[in-house]
């Protein structure tokens, strides 16, 4: 299946504690369905010093969020959209913003 939502994508939460939070994709993991987006769904790792001199503590990392709970944004209208997917002329399937109906390529060079 093709992916509607890649690493580099600027995407809205639209459910749970971090709805209305928007963010980049660093990460997208497709057998799992899910993505790891920067400054969203923080959880707090307890580290300890594995190494003589290094620093244990508390640290804040990003944590996977489920792909049904994101929503792409369109780069144009800053507003969130559903992603569809066009075959070209050439044979080439690209995805679409179903509110704009704009092509995956027209979406990328705006970002």
């Amino acid at each position: 299946m093709a992916a509607r939502i890649r690493k580099g994508d600027t995407v809205v939460v639209i459910s749970g504690v971090h709805k209305g939070r928007r963010g980049e994709v660093s990460q997208v993991m497709p057998k799992d369905e899910r993505a790891i987006v920067a400054g969203v769904n923080l959880a707090t790792h307890h580290v300890k010093p594995t190494r003589a001199g290094e620093a244990g503590g508390i640290q804040r990392r990003e944590a996977a969020i489920h792909l049904s709970n994101l929503k792409l944004i369109d780069p144009k209208t800053s507003q969130p959209t559903k992603v569809g997917f066009r075959v070209l002329e050439d044979g080439r399937k690209v995805r679409v913003a179903r509110k704009t109906r704009r092509s995956d390529r027209e979406l990328r060079r705006e970002q």
